[in-house]
């Protein structure tokens, strides 16, 4: 039997696309995805490019405006894109600029010498994906300006005017047939426009959202750089010393800056960039940036007798805990490597950014003795408590993934040994998790009832942690380990769904775990392996029909439509009040339910919400509560 596609396939059936046909036909292959990520991304691919002229000194102010009509509008007083013809295209380099992948002067020639958009992509794509894109420069003396549409010129290159400054203003309308919404988030831009203008001191970054009747704004101008980044992320935080320790130095053509700054909690904030662009995987200049600190620390801990001869050295986690640092290099040609291509991988970086901290942080260090000795002191304490911990994480430990009898009583594990069709409830109360055990498919669905509220891991060292029966249950359920021990290979279930009661008490709860993954599980939540469940909050029941409702605001609109007389209504207080089969029905079920995934839209941002949420300071929680009270949809008094 011949089951083969008989269709046909010859020199007809082979595809060439043309100029910005490719990105239109494959956009997610350029900007990552046609949700909010690659439309926001459109975003600061022009941002970039007006930031490369600000990291060659020449642009101070960048304004971004999103319009009521939602497009886009990014201007800047850089230098202004060349409009000559150019030798090979024989038309104008704005145009090269704009319709030909992998063309711009970042390439070689004096144009960049260190530039964040290192592809060459950048305008073109933003072009390619934008159903209308009017472009305006100044330069010598003249103000020109060009339209497309969907990447092709419906205009000529038109000078239109004089004019005594210098600029490019870049204005799109992302194509509604490509994306799925076009729809901005405030806050994210706001987020990645603050951490650009941390990174370039002196530049000014304004925002403006022009989409309702009152103009939301913000100008983001830092002349501390990244110090005064660490003092922002420290912001709800005791901090020591009083101003963060700044470090800029250039050597070999490489732009080097370093902050850091203690605080009294716990936990390590280390953020590192290259060329403007996260490193999420580190890189050569942040294994430096360690490398060295834990050299210093150990030197000064033994010069003051803090550590005595017969102590072993501290440990890098010891000297970091408690540390919020950011390192900033710019390079002439950066290797990124990784899985995201987030990683530094230029290794004569790493001696560079070595050798400057070595020497200016030593010797800061030598002139502030009592910051010295408070850093040192702070990492011998944490080095007692990582032996408790060690100790303790003894317990969270299985032999190995076919051994189920380490794993903790209380979980009702699932029959599959797949994790990638397997997945867990991590349950609040006994009641919940009664139900949960009876109600879930037992071939792939597992269930862990948690007993009361787990630690709120904000305000504790590991050791306390890993004391604490729930989260260690926690921990060897999900059997990835914690600290060095940690494997994301080793999850056991691909779903980790937090289950909770939609009341305050569940809430806080869920914040509780939530917390504790994003500090010390965080590649569960950045690789999208937590879920919120969707518990129904009111069954309604009218003429033997069962109707459920997942939110509050709904319910009026519903009865109304339903019909109010002959109907009863079924408010469910918690989980516990649900039998098996209302659980199953509507929470557990692939087919019928709802479940949240949980994404990290930003690191900086999560970081400092955890904070204030759940750090020691009372404070920064009042301002928050009232800020977003507003915004609060269910609350249960």
């Amino acid at each position: 039997m011949n089951d083969k596609n008989t269709g046909v396939y010859d020199e007809h059936q082979i595809q060439v696309l043309e100029g910005l046909e490719a990105v239109r036909k494959r956009p997610s292959m350029y900007i990552g995805s046609t949700e909010s990520r690659g439309l926001h991304h459109l975003i600061f691919e022009v941002v970039d490019n007006s930031i490369d002229e600000a990291m060659a000194g020449y642009c101070r102010n960048i304004d971004v405006v999103v319009n009521k009509d939602l497009s886009i509008s990014v201007s800047d007083d850089g230098r202004g894109i060349p409009v000559g013809e150019h030798p090979q295209q024989k038309k104008s380099a704005l145009e090269v600029v704009l319709t030909i992948l992998h063309a711009g002067g970042k390439f070689g020639g004096e144009g960049y010498k260190v530039a964040g958009g290192l592809h060459g992509v950048g305008l073109s794509v933003v072009n390619a994906l934008s159903s209308r894109l009017e472009v305006e420069v100044e330069r010598e003396g003249k103000r020109y300006r060009q339209c497309y549409e969907r990447g092709v010129p419906v205009t000529s290159l038109q000078c239109v005017g004089n004019s005594q400054r210098t600029g490019t203003k870049v204005t799109f309308y992302p194509d509604d047939t490509i994306f799925d919404a076009i729809e901005y988030d405030y806050n994210l831009l706001a987020q990645r426009l603050r951490e650009l203008a941390f990174l370039n001191k002196g530049l000014k970054i304004k925002l403006r959202d022009q989409r309702s009747a009152e103009e939301r704004k913000d100008i983001f101008k830092f002349d501390g750089g990244i110090g005064s980044f660490v003092s922002f992320l420290n912001k709800n935080k005791d901090a020591f010393p009083a101003k963060p320790v700044y470090i800029e130095k250039e050597k070999d053509n490489c732009w080097t800056e370093i902050a850091l700054q203690y605080h009294s909690a716990y936990n390590e904030v280390i953020y590192s960039f290259a060329n403007n662009i996260r490193t999420q995987e580190g890189g050569t200049h942040e294994l430096a940036f360690k490398s060295a600190l834990t050299r210093l620390i150990n030197e000064h801990a033994r010069r003051l007798n803090i550590l005595k001869e017969n102590q072993d050295n501290l440990q890098g986690e010891d000297i970091r805990e408690g540390l919020t640092a950011v390192i900033s290099v710019k390079i002439l040609n950066p290797q990124f490597e990784g899985q995201t291509k987030t990683r530094l991988g230029n290794a004569e970086v790493r001696g560079i950014v070595e050798g400057i901290l070595l020497s200016e942080l030593g010797h800061y260090l030598e002139q502030n003795p009592s910051v010295t000795k408070r850093i040192c002191e702070k990492a011998v304490q944490a080095s007692r408590a990582r032996d408790a911990a060690r100790r303790a994480r003894e317990l969270t430990r299985r032999k190995n993934a076919l051994e189920i009898s380490n794993l903790p009583g209380k979980l009702a594990d699932c029959a599959s040994k797949d994790a990638s069709e397997s997945e867990i409830f991590i349950v609040e109360g006994d009641s919940a998790g009664g139900s949960a055990k009876q109600g879930r498919d037992r071939h792939f669905q597992a269930v862990l009832p948690l007993r009361g509220k787990i630690l709120n891991v904000e305000k504790a060292r590991l050791d306390k942690i890993l004391a604490n029966e729930e989260i260690r249950a926690l921990i060897t359920a999900l059997g990835t380990g914690i600290g060095d021990d940690f494997n994301v290979e080793k999850l056991r279930y691909h779903k980790v769904i937090i289950m909770t009661d939609a009341d305050v008490d569940g809430s806080h709860i869920r914040t509780l775990l939530l917390t504790f993954l994003y500090r010390y599980m965080e590649p569960l939540i950045s690789l999208g392996y937590i879920y919120i469940a969707q518990p129904p909050l009111y069954k309604i029941t009218k003429n033997k029909q069962v109707y459920y409702l997942y939110r509050e605001e709904e319910l009026d609109s519903f009865m109304n439509k339903l019909g109010r007389q002959g109907s009863s209504l079924q408010r469910f207080k918690g989980l516990g009040e649900m039998n098996p089969e209302q659980l199953w029905e509507t929470t557990l079920n692939r087919a019928s339910r709802t479940i949240l995934q949980v994404k990290l839209a930003d690191a900086i941002l999560a970081n400092e919400i955890f904070t204030v949420l759940m750090g020691d300071k009372v404070e920064p929680r009042r301002k928050f509560i009232e800020q977003h009270a507003r915004e609060v949809r269910n609350l249960d008094i």
